[in-house]
């Protein structure tokens, strides 16, 4: 286009203020405030300039557009009043999916935040004796009933703190036990966790000097052994939760580096990372071990995280021997990295919900634990509901869902696919299309096809993506 023409489309453009004196404006204006009305208004006139130097649009089409002002402005409007932060579906099949915000919450679990957060709340306040209490309290009695279930061989004295964050936690734990001196860590342990943070960075900011050990595939327990020295703290084990090395490997057991730990006098301290308080061998889980089979086997302080295999809230738990977990919680880092009167709601829900053995109410827990069977029957009726033009096409495949958030990398759950695929767009076109319904779905691509995993859809929202397929369909 001439760049007279465009020129000349460009004077058509309304001021700002000229749009503000218009009626329907000017009584949108004295409902919503004008500054947010204006700021609207900049970002249509925005949009409009944009697509003119583009040549996308000639006088014909400005027209049309400039007589939908009003309506592309209050549309602009409303969208920049609502969240940011909003519920999405997840028909990924990844059930700990960081980037959807990890474990959903409990109905009993929102509740119980509904409920101490809309009033005051006795979070450090001993109703028994009228006197200060500690936070802490509410959930370290819960957790002393679920780590010593197994009485026999469960740990005689066990304390539980909690911070904001696993990251946090380990940091806390570090910095409380090994200030000053020395860590010892496997090489083939020191990961890179999510957002770039890895563990020599964390360590670092402890004040703790980082004593790697072994190779990146094998470490013995003599190689931990022969780099014991006065200045050594801590010997550390990080669980590789977000990826396996298989082939020529080695790494010690449990049990010999409990048995170092004891016979040099030196603590234990194992970083599970996910954390769970849940069997999960009852689902086809294998290979990831759980808090308390850590704390059995003799491990003086375990850190891990409670959005992840726990299916709680973000938080970092740290449980293990009452002395040790003393001095963290005298620490003035632990004040720093506390968490609030939501958290320890949230946390405290659900984990009564574990002391209840209603595992079932925890949701990630309910969806690990659903049947290939289950989940085809649901897609099945989901299909038939949904409008198949002759362009769009929905197929029933076999797959696997993941359990996701850095946890049990190489363990799969076996599940059915939706496969969708539409002679008109491709499948990067229809996954945006799904993102853009309301609430968005969020699907995954391969091999040219976008896959619905129901274990991650919440049986009443199967309604909502039959709506969003039809809408495409």
């Amino acid at each position: 286009m001439p760049t007279a023409a465009k020129s000349a489309l460009f004077q058509k453009l309304p001021s700002t203020d000229d749009l503000l004196q218009r009626p329907e404006l000017s009584a949108l204006s004295a409902q919503e405030g004008h500054t947010t009305v204006a700021e609207s208004i900049r970002a249509v006139l925005a949009r409009l300039r944009h697509e003119i130097s583009s040549g996308h649009l000639n006088e014909k089409s400005l027209d049309v557009a400039l007589a939908g002002l009003p309506a592309a402005i209050e549309r602009q409007l409303r969208q920049s009043l609502r969240y940011s932060l909003r519920s999405v579906i997840n028909a990924t099949g990844v059930i700990l999916h960081t980037n959807l915000g990890r474990a959903p919450l409990a109905a009993a679990t929102l509740d119980h935040i509904r409920d101490t957060a809309a009033a005051y709340s006795n979070l450090e306040f001993d109703l028994a004796t009228g006197e200060r209490g500690k936070r802490d309290i509410h959930v370290d009695r819960l957790f002393q009933k679920l780590l010593a279930e197994d009485t026999q061989s469960a740990p005689a004295a066990i304390s539980t703190i909690v911070v904001n964050n696993n990251a946090a936690a380990v940091l806390l734990a570090l910095n409380s036990l090994a200030e000053g001196g020395e860590v010892i860590v496997s090489r083939g342990e020191l990961v890179e966790i999510g957002g770039s943070f890895r563990i020599p960075d964390v360590m670092s900011k402890s004040q703790a000097t980082l004593r790697e050990v072994g190779t990146t595939n094998r470490t013995r327990v003599a190689d931990y052994e022969r780099a014991i020295t006065d200045r050594t703290r801590l010997l550390l084990r990080v669980h590789r939760s977000n990826f396996a090395i298989t082939g020529f490997t080695e790494q010690p057991a449990l049990d010999e580096l409990v048995a170092l730990a004891r016979r040099r006098n030196v603590p234990l301290v194992e970083d599970l990372g996910s954390g769970a308080l849940f069997d999960l061998r009852s689902v086809g889980v294998t290979g990831e071990p759980g808090v308390l089979d850590s704390l059995c086997a003799g491990v003086d302080i375990v850190t891990y995280s409670g959005d992840k295999l726990l299916g709680g809230p973000q938080a970092g738990v740290i449980s293990g021997r009452t002395d040790l977990v003393a001095r963290m919680r005298s620490n003035s880092l632990f004040r720093a990295l506390r968490v609030d009167k939501l958290t320890y709601a949230a946390l405290e829900a659900t984990l009564l919900a574990y002391v209840k053995h209603d595992h079932d109410a925890v949701p990630v827990l309910r969806m690990m634990r659903l049947t290939k069977d289950d989940i085809s029957a649901r897609a099945q009726a989901l299909i038939k509901s949904v409008n198949q033009a002759a362009h769009l096409e929905l197929q029933l495949l076999n797959g696997q869902s993941v359990i996701g958030g850095g946890a049990a990398p190489s363990a799969v759950l076996p599940t059915s696919l939706i496969a969708l695929t539409h002679s008109g767009h491709s499948a990067d076109e229809l996954v945006a299309l799904l993102r853009q319904a309301d609430p968005p779905v969020i699907a995954r691509v391969e091999e040219g096809r976008v896959l619905l995993d129901l274990r991650t859809v919440f049986p009443e929202q199967d309604a909502q993506v039959a709506a969003a397929l039809n809408s495409i369909a």
